[in-house]
């Protein structure tokens, strides 16, 4: 009686192994969620980026300085000409334009030098001058040029200064940082595909004979792949949740070892890297168990061993 037990079990174990769709997913699962850790850093590190960019072009500014002796009137014009170009930055519907008076100019260098130049030179050289932001879209050098003069040509400015070896700069290394991310990119999706594709090969190894057994009963292939596909979409899920627990982990030990990080970090956006990271996921799974099994359903009988 014992024996007969034994041998049930022994019997109900085997069938559990055999289980069609059934595969040792550990490692699967391991494999994917070490893959969408690695592409969500790298969506974190250019969402992080592209927002870094965006705070660097908001401050690329021009200073217009004015001739000595116009009107307040004249003022009051130059300042609604300056707001109503196109090229002038807007933030809150609000044209970032700020006039800073020679008074105040000298006061703030006193301040910043502790040395009071007005003493010995009898008077304040510095001019009147309006700071205007400039539209990321006209950070080109060429575009910049082109509104320095425009500017110049107005009644009552008498200059126009921007750092130009600044803005030239910054367009070289954003050109510079892009080709590289894009390059990242392109090695990190070989990588990624390759080793999932592996990983789940071997996972499903054990299942040759299965599948075999399965076609040989005449089980179509859309019947024998089913399973399958829904345990590795699944698994997918649940790798891309782990990735994103990952993530926001590391994300808030970063924010509490560097200053100011989290002003960078729009929650909108890091929430679709997340969601995008579980269909990401879905669509691993989905796929490189689709090729894997398309290839098992074609081997031949003295292939699978």
């Amino acid at each position: 009686m014992a024996e007969f037990k034994d041998n049930v079990e022994k019997e109900a174990r085997s069938r559990k192994k055999k289980k069609l769709g059934s595969y040792p997913y550990t490692s699967v699962i391991f494999s994917i969620t070490l893959a969408l850790f690695v592409i969500g850093l790298f969506g974190l590190l250019l969402l992080h980026t592209n927002k870094l960019t965006e705070v660097i072009k908001e401050n690329i500014e021009i200073q217009v300085y004015l001739e000595k002796g116009i009107t307040n009137n004249q003022r009051i014009q130059i300042q609604k000409t300056l707001s109503s170009k196109d090229y002038a930055a807007l933030k809150n519907e609000e044209v970032q334009i700020s006039f800073v008076s020679k008074e105040d100019a000298a006061k703030e260098f006193i301040e910043e030098t502790g040395e009071d130049f007005t003493a010995f030179l009898g008077e304040n050289p510095l001019r009147d001058a309006y700071i205007l932001r400039i539209a990321p879209e006209f950070h080109d050098a060429a575009k910049l040029k082109s509104i320095k003069e425009e500017i110049e040509k107005i009644n009552g400015v008498f200059e126009v200064v921007y750092v130009e070896s600044l803005v030239e700069s910054i367009n070289e290394n954003m050109a510079k940082i892009g080709i590289f991310l894009l390059g990242f990119a392109a090695i990190l999706l070989i990588a990624v595909v390759i080793l999932i594709n592996n990983t789940i090969k071997l996972a499903l190894f054990s299942q040759r004979f299965l599948i075999r057994s399965m076609q040989l009963v005449g089980a179509k292939a859309s019947f024998i792949q089913k399973p399958f596909l829904l345990r590795a979409s699944l698994h997918g899920v649940f790798a891309g949740l782990l990735a994103s627990a990952l993530l926001y982990l590391l994300m808030n030990f970063a924010n509490k070892k560097i200053e100011d990080l989290a002003a960078l970090q729009e929650t909108d956006k890091i929430l679709i890297l997340f969601v995008s990271l579980l269909v990401l996921g879905a669509l691993i799974g989905f796929s490189s168990t689709f090729r894997a099994i398309n290839k098992y359903l074609k081997l031949s009988l003295d292939e699978l061993y």
